[in-house]
């Protein structure tokens, strides 16, 4: 069958998507990506052959009051004319949205054509978009159980999160070591803040250095574009081994060599942290809507080894604290790479790949 898969707009929506779609096609289907007009979502699937890909046009829907309904309206009238006429030319049998207001468009256009459509929602708590996409489709899959209680029982399933194909690869370690140049001998601490970086978190984590100066740790610490130079001299400065960069493709790299990460809680980090078992702290991004991301956190944080730090805690020396308590502790550390997974992504893909095909006629 031919799939639509709408997952454009952050990487929590596209890296999910993206392992459906190779889950799909493993399977013999024909995958269409539908994304954003947003520069990452290009980069992400510049090399991805494989797939048909198209940009329809998105934006966040505003406040009801703001000037910028209008806009808004404007730009999904767009992407829902695009959709259609995509949808005249690949035929798809069935329709995904992996959330966000990238997949409102993709999702309607495929109901007004007869075709049986669904939603992902991979957070504890859905999005407005989500809540509205959820009304259009025929099934909604959930990536934590506690969000059941958003959606009617009668349609929904709990599938877990998807991670991708790439970052299941095996990874040579000693080629790992060379390409982000550090050291076999140091303990790693990973610090990311989502495909975009974090500027909270990259302030919180270079307030911290000087208490590592002397010791036997070194950084990978993807900053994001804005903050990458600032950081970088910030490392330079402190005379702490780190390879900084605003993104990193090979990020199988990274969690293999990290020896705690530090991240945002959105339910694709929380995907890939609990992929690699990795113990984590947790700072939630405060501006997210119904602050899902702390109740993710502390939903994960029951089942994995895992801090969650609220950033407006993070103040003083607290994060550079429980950075050295985490190095420390290595009875809890080696004790986690025993625990289960606790998001079970490695079947995702396939339970919902299996979804769609029961839904095609």
């Amino acid at each position: 069958m031919n799939v639509a898969i709408a997952c454009g707009g952050t990487g929590g929506h596209l890296f999910p998507g993206i392992a459906v779609a190779e889950a799909l096609l493993s399977r013999g289907h024909d995958i269409l990506l539908l994304i954003s007009e947003k520069q990452i979502d290009a980069t992400a699937v510049k090399d991805r052959k494989e797939f048909q890909i198209a940009k329809i046009p998105a934006i966040g829907l505003p406040k009801l009051l703001s000037t910028d309904v209008l806009l808004f309206a404007a730009k999904f009238l767009k992407g829902l004319n695009a959709c259609r006429k995509i949808y005249r030319s690949f035929a798809p049998g069935v329709v995904l949205g992996m959330g966000g207001f990238t997949s409102t468009a993709p999702i309607l256009a495929g109901r007004m054509a007869g075709l049986p459509a669904f939603i992902h929602e991979s957070n504890a708590i859905p999005g407005k978009a989500n809540l509205l996409n959820a009304r259009l489709s025929d099934k909604v899959l959930i990536g934590f159980a506690e969000c059941a209680r958003h959606f009617p029982k009668s349609a929904l399933e709990v599938t877990g999160t998807p991670i991708r194909g790439s970052l299941r690869a095996p990874v040579d370690r000693k080629d790992a070591l060379r390409h982000l140049g550090l050291d076999e001998n140091r303990k790693t601490v990973l610090v990311m803040g989502g495909s975009q970086g974090a500027h909270g978190i990259n302030q919180a984590v270079v307030k911290a250095l000087p208490r590592f100066h002397r010791s036997p740790v070194q950084f990978i610490h993807l900053t994001g574009k804005e903050d990458e130079n600032s950081v970088s001299e910030c490392y330079r400065a402190a005379g702490i081994p780190a390879f900084v960069s605003a993104f990193y493709h090979r990020m199988e790299e990274a969690y293999t060599l990290a020896t705690v990460a530090i991240a945002r809680s959105g339910a694709a980090t929380l995907t890939e942290l609990s992929y690699f078992n990795l113990p984590a702290i947790l700072i939630p991004y405060p501006f997210a809507s119904e602050n899902h991301q702390l109740l993710n956190a502390e939903i994960f944080a029951k089942s994995s080894v895992a801090e969650v730090l609220e950033e407006s805690r993070v103040k003083g020396d607290a994060l550079g604290s429980l950075i050295d308590r985490f190095l420390k502790d290595e009875a809890e550390m080696n004790a986690s790479r025993d625990r289960p997974r606790a998001l079970a992504p490695e079947t995702a893909a396939n339970r919902i790949a299996e979804i769609l095909e029961r839904s095609y006629k």
